[in-house]
């Protein structure tokens, strides 16, 4: 069965996107999708119970202690990979508050601000998927999987 998950799209004042890097250790990154060594989006697994936007605010305030509000959905993908596959859920927050601190675990090791036209090689392929979505103004697209 999938797991679903979300990204969450956090711009600052120049427009530039909120990407954190996991740890290039695979027991520390915490990823059921073997993402160890990229850049992603604040994100993660929906829980039981929790709606989505719950799980978003959850999610940004752990990863990067930051507030998010005014919060709208804006991709939704399909990302299968060798080892996991999750329904993906991209969110943009309108809205944010706080000081960006990185948590307490070793998950993630850096973050940064990126353009939105000038991305990193490694930004993880889900985050890829939402934040090109969101760029094209497209909810989701379809794609092949070879299985």
């Amino acid at each position: 069965m999938p797991g679903v998950g979300l990204g969450v799209i956090i711009l600052n004042d120049e427009n530039k996107v909120l990407l954190i890097l996991r740890n290039d250790d695979p027991a520390l990154a915490d990823s059921d999708m073997r993402l160890e060594g990229t850049w992603t989006l604040p994100a993660g697994k929906i829980k039981t119970n929790e709606t989505i936007f719950e799980a978003a605010i959850r999610k940004v305030l752990q990863e990067v202690n930051l507030e998010i509000s005014d919060l709208e959905i804006v991709s939704i993908a399909d990302d299968i990979n060798e080892y996991a596959h999750f329904v993906t859920i991209g969110i943009l927050a309108h809205n944010y508050d706080g000081n960006i601190t990185l948590g307490d675990t070793k998950e993630h090791v850096a973050y940064d601000y990126y353009d939105l036209d000038n991305l990193p090689d490694n930004l993880c392929l889900p985050s890829k998927k939402i934040l090109d979505n969101y760029l094209k103004k497209r909810l989701y697209k379809e794609e092949k999987y070879d299985r």
